[in-house]
């Protein structure tokens, strides 16, 4: 294995992390965090041996890739990995009580929503001096820092934005992505006159999924947390819902739909537009029925308010970060190879087409002859920000409660301005818990 043609070894050597010689444990101790004991959790940093926690581990489709990375590893390491995984929706539970009780050490595999909750408990390794010289995208580091410490390496990073279909585009006579919302609304009800049951946005309008009104607020100048404070409730985040609300009566966006309505009704070609990460084309096209669909799929940026605005775009990815202790050291080395070490990325990339998070990985052949994929990184992903709220513990309770306020808004039972008003409220006052 290979990494631009210098050995894996030779490259770790490279990033002052071979785990062979003190260089390498000095480089990795000086990350520690301030206060922390190299051996939190009681084990050796310089095991080889250490486990590896993944939620990809428990579904069927991602388990394969990830355990021929970790064969290859034992292999050429002569070390044994424990895999350790949880399923996605509890995984951060178990994660919490595990890493809390001591229990969890190694490589941790964590979304980057997760990662500042999991930097707060203080047993994280900062890997500042390993990534800088990594050849990671600027936008892929940004995702794994927090409180301006490099705490996760970026395993695959894209975002979640929007995807068009250019058959239904065509057929409406819109022959280019509308850049505006001037011009989003116009091709919206270019799309309506089709007819035929054709929702032309199929936008998030149930609580499950409303957070994807957050990007709309932001393109409306609101920038959601300033300074500490929330701002949900100015002007511009009022006149992001009206807006919704707007598309929602004149039936240009529909009720109750969430990213897996969404991807059915684009999956029948009875939509246009809707909101996804990257995978969504995958898991889009796998599911239609059209087996044209998948060609027909484009990253479109989203619409700004004023032409020269910056499009907005979730962050989305994940991360690869390290727990002090045992098998600190090689976990390290490990997570550097599986995140840049171009044959493992490019092969990782062509069985679940999550895109790598290195300039080199993007550049292979195998990824960009991807043109989605290209396309992607190039129009959302360069501009796609973490959400300001995953820094709190209340993240989630936070995304409800303002969801809860904008589906009153779409639903007739609240005023816009009194809705984001109270929605600012209750995400301040979790904050404040």
């Amino acid at each position: 294995m290979t990494t631009s043609g210098i050995s894996r070894r030779g490259a770790l050597r490279m990033f002052g992390i071979g785990a062979l010689g003190a260089a390498g444990a000095g480089v990795l101790g000086a990350c520690a965090p301030s206060g922390a004991g190299s051996s939190s959790n009681g084990g050796d940093p310089k095991s080889k041996n250490f486990d590896f926690t993944s939620w990809s581990l428990n579904e069927e489709a991602a388990k394969p890739s990830i355990e021929k990375i970790i064969a290859a590893w034992e292999k050429a390491e002569k070390s044994k990995i424990r895999a350790v995984s949880y399923p996605y929706n509890e995984y951060l539970s178990q994660l919490t009580l595990k890493l809390g009780g001591g229990e969890t050490t190694g490589a941790v595999h964590l979304d980057i929503a997760w990662l500042a909750a999991m930097a707060q408990m203080g047993k994280l390794v900062d890997l500042g001096s390993v990534a800088g010289k990594a050849g990671y995208t600027d936008v892929a580091l940004k995702s794994g820092v927090y409180d301006g410490k490099q705490y996760g390496l970026p395993w695959n990073t894209g975002s979640i934005g929007v995807i068009a279909n250019s058959q239904l585009l065509e057929k409406a006579g819109i022959k280019k992505h509308p850049t505006t919302i001037e011009e989003f609304e116009a091709a919206l009800r270019e799309l309506k006159g089709l007819g035929g049951g054709v929702v032309p946005y199929a936008a998030a309008t149930k609580v499950a999924q409303l957070k994807d009104i957050f990007p709309w607020m932001q393109t409306f100048g609101c920038k959601l947390l300033d300074g500490g404070k929330v701002t949900i409730g100015d002007d511009a985040s009022v006149d992001a819902v009206t807006w919704y609300k707007k598309l929602h009566d004149e039936k240009l966006i529909a009720a109750d739909v969430d990213r897996f309505d969404a991807r059915a009704l684009f999956g029948q070609g009875k939509a246009a537009f809707y909101d996804d990460a990257i995978i969504g084309k995958g898991v889009t096209s796998a599911q239609s029925k059209d087996t044209s669909l998948a060609g027909a799929m484009q990253p479109m940026e989203r619409p700004v308010l004023e032409a020269g605005d910056t499009p907005q775009a979730l962050l989305w990815g994940g991360v690869i970060a390290i727990v002090q202790g045992k098998g600190q050291d090689a976990a390290t080395e490990f997570a550097l190879h599986t995140t840049t070490d171009r044959a493992t990325t490019s092969e990782y990339f062509a069985a679940r087409a999550l895109p790598p998070s290195t300039t080199a990985g993007l550049a292979a052949p195998e990824v960009a002859k991807d043109t989605f994929t290209t396309e992607w990184t190039e129009k959302i992903t360069k501009t796609a920000t973490g959400s300001p709220f995953w820094q709190f513990a209340q993240n989630s309770q936070i995304e409800e409660a303002v969801a809860k306020q904008v589906q009153g808004v779409l639903v007739g039972t609240s005023k816009p301005k009194d809705a984001m008003k109270r929605a600012g409220e209750e995400a301040a006052a979790l904050i404040k818990r």
